[in-house]
Order: structure tokens, then C-alpha cells, then sequence
């Protein structure tokens, strides 16, 4: 088995995301930039990881500050939660781990610099264990959606290696084998960074869970030939009345499946709902270098000028999403009034 995220030794310790699954390797970080660099860089990615390694970063930053004067000690942390909170944009996680981390900074000034860093550094680990426990209760839930003998369709990642354990989408799959149903997968390849190809596809290999990999432009015809019975995806960020973003492609996925009576699911924990965020028009959409769409690897695909566009997410507008599963069971019919009784119920559970 492998770790997504881990704090050792008052150091972040991640698996390079990016080098699987030709190596298995391991990066060790002491220093919150760098922590938020691995997020920009992808390094480590997927909404609820993200929202981890940026709350580890902030108490590895909170630690290497000096002890000195109390204001400036809040400089140095307001800067380390800015540096961080801008690593990347669109999964809503991000913000709210460095919130999370900020609220705490204010509920405790009252106490020694010491016992406030104690306290950062505790919260951050009990996040990467409460996720891991939501996890496995979301997946508990959507297992329930999930045909006895069901083949499913997945985009991009959204497994242990997206969370800080288990899984959201690939939770709901672990979860439904695991209540003794027949399952099988396919995952789209997800260009141009191929998480369904590199990453989900390993996870499920090691978990002895069938797997068929197709690329992108093939769901709309294994959906047409019955081949698939449902779809799970993630989300990094869900907006107040439904609508999702997920990895670019996904949209189309779920016009496909709607087309053809698939079912389609969306698995989060209720951190990546934005009530703050009424719409989809609202979610920004992070673009990143068009390198990443001619170069596999090290290789070119396409030539070296061409003209690229790269929008890394895109969003799902909530009339073609079944359910919503989160930790607190599965959203349905009036996003708006069911999405913020399950967000309001999970924030009372927690304190």
C-alpha cells in the first residue's frame, strides 16, 4: 500500500504524483513553500489532498518561525496562508484548509507562540485523518447507487492519491466491492495529464479491482454499446446550487451520459462545496501552460509553436449530476436546499 500525504518527523512527506507509474517515489519537504510549490507543480493534486498538504504546509511554516514578537509572528503567518491559499485556484479545498488554519491562529492568541504552534501542527494531522475517515463514510454512502454488477465509468483521479486516503470516487467503488458487488472500471485516460491513465488505473491494479483503460473520446460509444452501468467522478469545487467542476472532459462526460440514461455521480466530501459560491459561472477555472498539451512526458506530440489553450477544469452544470455523495449521504433534487443542510449539518458534527 502506499501513502498519498504523511507528516513525519515535523516534515511533509508526499508521493510524487507526477513520476507514477514508472516510480514510486517519495519527496520529503520541510519548507511551506516548497509544499505549496508541490501543489502548483501537481506533484501532489486532487481537491481534498490539496486541502491537506496546504494545512501541513502552513504548520511547517508556523514552526520554522522564530520566536519573536507577537505581531510580527502574525505577519510571518498571514504571509505563509497568502503564499499558500495562491498555489492553485479552482479547488475550493485550498481555501478552505488555509481558513481552517487561520481560524484556529485567531480562536488560540491568547496562548504562548509555542502552544499556538502545537496546536497548528496537531490540527493539520488530525485533517489528514478526518479525511481519510470521511472518505470511507462517503464511500459507504454511494456504495448504496451502485448496481450489484456494475461497470463504472471514471474520469481523472479521484482515489486515495487525490485525498488523503481511500478515496472519493474510487472510494465509492473500493466501498461497493467491499459490500460484496461485482464491480469493474473504466477509466478515460484524462489528457492532457493522464491521471485516469497513470494514476487511476495503478490504484485499482493495486487493489485487485478490474480495470480497462480507454481514452477520452471513447465513453460517448461504450456508453451507446450498454457497456456502462453508472459514472462516478470527484469535484474540486461545488457550487451552492449543484453545478461541479471536475477535470476538463467531464462535461462531456456528463452530456454523454445523459444522453444515454447513465446515471452520473459526483463524489466530494462537503469541503468542496463553495456556499459562497452561488453558480458554476462563478467558480474560476485555473489555465495552465499549453506545454502540458504537446509534450507527453519529455516527448512532443504536436509541434513545438502551435497555438494551445489549456483549461485544466471545466464545469458540470448540476441538471446533468444524479446525486452528490458526501460524507453525510447523497444530495438530491434541490441542490441549493440539500447541498447547505448537508454542509450545515457536517460544520455542527465537527464542533
Amino acid at each position: 500500500m502506499f501513502e498519498t500525504i504523511e507528516w513525519k518527523d515535523d516534515k511533509v512527506v508526499m508521493i510524487d504524483q507526477t513520476v507514477l507509474p514508472e516510480k514510486e517515489v517519495y519527496l520529503t519537504f520541510d519548507n511551506y513553500k516548497d509544499v505549496a510549490d508541490a501543489i502548483t507543480k501537481l506533484i501532489i493534486r486532487g481537491a481534498p489532498a490539496i486541502g491537506v498538504a496546504a494545512a501541513m504546509g502552513i504548520a511547517i511554516g508556523a514552526l520554522g518561525i522564530s520566536e519573536i514578537k507577537r505581531d510580527e509572528f502574525e505577519k510571518q503567518f498571514k504571509g505563509i496562508c497568502d503564499y499558500t491559499n495562491n498555489a492553485r485556484p479552482t479547488a475550493v479545498n485550498l481555501r478552505w484548509a488555509v481558513e481552517r488554519m487561520q481560524k484556529l491562529y485567531e480562536e488560540n492568541k491568547h496562548l504562548s507562540l509555542g502552544e499556538i504552534k502545537a496546536l497548528l501542527k496537531k490540527e493539520a494531522i488530525e485533517m489528514r485523518e478526518e479525511d481519510i475517515e470521511i472518505c470511507k463514510t462517503l464511500g459507504r454512502h454511494g456504495a448504496k447507487a451502485i448496481p450489484q454488477n456494475a461497470c463504472i465509468l471514471t474520469h481523472c483521479n479521484a482515489g486515495a492519491l487525490a485525498t488523503a486516503g481511500y478515496g472519493t470516487a474510487l472510494g465509492v467503488i473500493r466501498a461497493a466491492q467491499e459490500a460484496g458487488k461485482n464491480v469493474e472500471v473504466y477509466s478515460d485516460e484524462t489528457r492532457p495529464f493522464l491521471q485516469g491513465a497513470r494514476l487511476t488505473t495503478w490504484e485499482l491494479m493495486k487493489d485487485n479491482i478490474p480495470v480497462t483503460m480507454i481514452c477520452d473520446n471513447m465513453a460517448g460509444y461504450f456508453m451507446k454499446k450498454g457497456k456502462i452501468d453508472v459514472v462516478v467522478v470527484g469535484a474540486d469545487r461545488i457550487a451552492a446550487n449543484g453545478d461541479t467542476a471536475n477535470k476538463i472532459g467531464t462535461y462531456s462526460v456528463a452530456v454523454l451520459a445523459k444522453e444515454n440514461n447513465v446515471p452520473f455521480y459526483v463524489a466530494a466530501p462537503t469541503s468542496t462545496v463553495d456556499l459562497r459560491c452561488p453558480d458554476g459561472d462563478g467558480i474560476p477555472i485555473e489555465e495552465r501552460h499549453g506545454d502540458e498539451v504537446i509534450k507527453i512526458g519529455n516527448h512532443y506530440i504536436a509541434p513545438r509553436d502551435v497555438k494551445t489553450a489549456y483549461p485544466a477544469f471545466d464545469v458540470t452544470p448540476a441538471k446533468y449530476i444524479t446525486g452528490i455523495i458526501t460524507e453525510e449521504g447523497i444530495a438530491k433534487g434541490d441542490y441549493t436546499k440539500t447541498l447547505k443542510k448537508m454542509v450545515e449539518k457536517a460544520q455542527a458534527d465537527k464542533e
